[in-house]
């Protein structure tokens, strides 16, 4: 049976495979997808600490694969930095953003138009310009209370395949790989930040949860900016 077609427990994966085991996981649904949809497989890099490693992942597989990042205007300083360093050395990222004008502080007020307009938009637009039939994401279902229901593949559009190939790693795991691999990130981690996004919506925090310090004093503290919460069609 396709690695793809598996109905394996998710909560039992995140137990009992090892590291390596999971490594292994990552890169056989990678490989596979690729063997499937070639160029229709496409990346998505948030220049996050777990979108990193599906990135190197899938580097690992085809250096051909291609990938997107979405930037916004609120991005912080060090992530512009790093976003442009990695387009730099992988000329194949492509870098969407929605430059349309919102009201002041549209963060405060309504978070949720906020990430619809900044960072819902440019994935969909991404989506309609790269044209791929299978999008690669790095979400992790341990890493905060919204992501516990995904599964390693899902067609939430129909005809748009979404591969969640490191959806059974813990955060510990990530930070092995890189180490491992000497895989760069981006320096905000080393301030103390587990979970990036916006500047205005991204804080330090001392929370179990990795998402905690995420959209903090709001309804969405913790939670999500909706790309992978609806479809992109």
């Amino acid at each position: 049976m396709s690695i793809l077609d598996n109905k394996d427990d998710i909560r039992y994966l995140v137990e009992k495979l090892n590291f390596k085991e999971k490594m292994d996981r990552s890169l056989a649904l990678i490989d596979e997808a690729y063997k499937k949809y070639g160029d229709g497989l496409v990346v998505a890099n948030s220049l996050g600490k777990d979108s990193v490693v599906v990135w190197d992942l899938a580097k690992k597989v085809s250096p051909k694969i291609r990938g997107f990042i979405v930037t916004t205007r609120f991005k912080p300083q060090a992530t512009k930095d790093f976003m442009h360093q990695a387009v730099a050395k992988y000329p194949e990222l492509e870098i969407f953003e929605n430059n349309e004008e919102i009201e002041k502080e549209l963060y405060k007020t309504d978070p949720d138009k906020c990430c619809d307009i900044l960072k819902v938009k440019p994935v969909k637009q991404a989506i309609k310009e790269m044209h791929p039939s299978c999008w690669v994401t790095g979400l992790r279902c341990t890493e905060g209370r919204t992501r516990t229901d995904y599964k390693e593949v899902e067609e939430r559009d129909v005809g748009l395949l979404k591969l969640n190939p490191i959806l059974v790693w813990k955060e510990r795991e990530i930070w092995q790989y890189l180490a491992l691999y000497q895989v760069s990130v981006n320096h905000l981690y080393a301030e103390g930040y587990r979970s990036l996004g916006c500047a205005p919506c991204t804080h330090i925090s001392s929370d179990e949860d990795e998402r905690a310090g995420r959209w903090i004093g709001t309804s969405k503290c913790g939670g999500e900016c909706g790309i992978h919460t609806r479809p992109l069609k």
